[in-house]
C-alpha cells in the first residue's frame, strides 16, 4: 500500500493517541509510547496530559516514588521516563550508543558508562532539589535484561508506526537494525510517496488521511517529532526551522490539524502562544483557546 505524508501524519497521531484521549494510567501509556523524552521536567508532563483523558501529575511523582518510573539516559543519549521494568531491558540495548557519545566528551559522564537513575524530586511535578543519581539495578530492585530487539521494534512500531529501520535508528540511536526487520517475516510492507518501503505490524492500523486532529500543546520536546529519519510527519521543515535554535528548541509546541503551527511558553504561571504559522479558523481558534485552558489547569496544580 502506498500511503500519503497525510495518512501517515494520522496514523502516527492515533497510535500516539493524540487523536482522542485515552482513558489509562499515565504508567500505562509511558509504557505503551516506550518512553517519553525528559530533557526537560514539563514536557512529560504536557506529553502525558494531551494524550490522557484525566491526568493528575502527582500520579507521575508517586511512581517515580515508589519506583515504577524512573528518568534514565536512554535512546539517542537523552533523558526518558521509562517504565523501570522497560529501563533494564532499553538501557543495556541502547548502551553501544551511549558509548559513542562518551567518547566523544571531553571527560567521562559516569551516567554514560553506568546505567543510573535521576531520583525523586529530580522530575516529580513541581519538585526542586539537584540530581541524586542511583544505580537502576538497585532502584529497580532486579537485573539488566538482554533485550529482546525484535520485540522492541514490534513496540517502536505499535507506537510509532509503519516505518523503517532508519527511523528505528532515529528513535533509539541504535544501528546496523536493518536485518533485524528484514528477519521479522510477518511485517506488511507499505511505501511512502516517494517510494521508500515502511514496515509494519501485521494488524496496525492505518488512519484515513482527513480524520480530524484536535489542537493538542506539546512541550519543547516529545518523541512525536523526534522518532523518524525525515522528522517529517507532523511537522513541515520550514516551520521546524522556526522552532529550532543554536541548541534545541525554542519554545513549547502548538499543533493544529495534526501539524506543527505555533509556539507557546510558560509565562507567570500560564501557557501564553506567542507565535503562529498561519492565519488559524474559527473554529481552530475555539479548539486552540480550550486547550490553553486545560494546560493552565494543569500549571496551576
Amino acid at each position: 500500500m502506498i500511503l500519503s505524508r497525510q495518512r501517515l501524519n494520522r496514523t502516527l497521531l492515533r497510535r500516539q493517541h493524540l487523536l482522542e484521549r485515552a482513558d489509562l494510567d499515565p504508567a500505562d501509556l509511558v509504557t505503551h509510547l516506550v518512553g517519553l523524552q525528559s530533557q526537560e521536567s514539563l514536557s512529560p508532563y504536557l506529553s502525558l496530559a494531551a494524550r490522557l483523558a484525566s491526568f493528575d501529575p502527582y500520579a507521575v511523582t508517586r511512581d517515580l516514588e515508589g519506583h515504577r518510573l524512573v528518568r534514565v539516559l536512554a535512546m539517542r543519549g537523552t533523558i526518558h521516563l521509562l517504565a523501570a521494568d522497560d529501563a533494564l531491558e532499553l538501557r543495556p540495548w541502547v548502551q553501544p550508543a551511549l558509548d559513542r557519545v562518551q567518547r566523544n566528551h571531553a571527560e567521562p559522564l559516569p551516567q554514560l558508562e553506568r546505567p543510573l537513575v535521576q531520583a525523586p524530586p529530580r522530575g516529580t511535578w513541581k519538585g526542586s532539589g539537584g540530581v541524586d543519581y542511583r544505580p537502576l539495578e538497585e532502584w529497580a530492585g532486579a537485573p539488566l535484561r538482554e533485550p529482546d530487539v525484535p520485540g522492541v521494534v514490534r513496540r517502536y512500531l505499535s507506537a510509532f508506526g509503519p516505518a523503517s529501520a532508519a527511523d528505528v535508528t532515529a528513535w533509539s540511536g541504535v544501528t546496523r537494525l536493518g536485518p533485524v526487520l528484514a528477519g521479522m517475516d510477518d511485517l506488511v510492507r507499505h511505501e511512502d510517496e516517494r517510494g521508500r518501503v515502511l514496515l509494519d505490524l501485521p494488524d496496525g492500523v492505518v488512519e484515513d488521511g482527513d480524520h480530524p486532529a484536535p489542537v493538542r500543546l506539546l512541550g519543547t520536546y516529545d518523541n512525536l517529532w523526534l522518532s523518524h529519519a525525515a522528522r517529517d510527519r507532523v511537522t513541515h521543515p520550514a516551520d521546524r526551522a522556526r522552532w529550532t535554535g543554536p541548541n534545541g528548541g525554542v519554545a513549547c509546541t502548538v499543533f493544529v490539524g495534526g501539524w506543527l503551527t505555533g509556539l507557546w511558553r510558560v509565562v507567570d504561571g500560564r501557557a501564553q502562544v506567542v507565535e503562529l504559522f498561519r492565519e488559524l479558523t474559527r473554529g481552530e481558534r475555539a479548539e486552540l483557546d480550550a486547550e490553553v485552558a486545560r494546560v493552565d489547569e494543569l500549571l496551576a496544580r
